[in-house]
């Protein structure tokens, strides 16, 4: 456990601008969602900029670490996919 702690310690100290640019758009997607709560069409489009922008940043984290796969960038559409399906089951009722 200890081993996890020192190794995410070590890459929000390495990648810290990174990590707060994921955080602030994080926290920016929650408001506006909370915003537009009850309108479907805009909390639509709030989901799929955010999703967007967690595709992008994954892309220009890795590459900006020189660690850039195929894999990686899959992932985060996967991911990012992932989360938009869901969050959509839950505007839909």
């Amino acid at each position: 456990m200890s081993h996890i702690i020192r190794s995410v310690k070590k890459e929000f100290g390495t990648h810290l601008f990174d990590y707060l640019v994921l955080i602030t758009g994080g926290v920016l997607f929650l408001i506006f969602l909370r915003l537009f709560e009850g309108y479907k069409t805009y909390s639509f489009m709030i989901i799929c900029l955010f999703v967007g922008f967690y595709i992008f940043w994954g892309q220009y984290h890795h590459t900006k670490i020189k660690h850039v796969r195929l894999t990686h960038i899959v992932e985060y559409i996967l991911i990012g996919f992932t989360v938009l399906f869901l969050m959509l089951l839950l505007i839909q009722p």
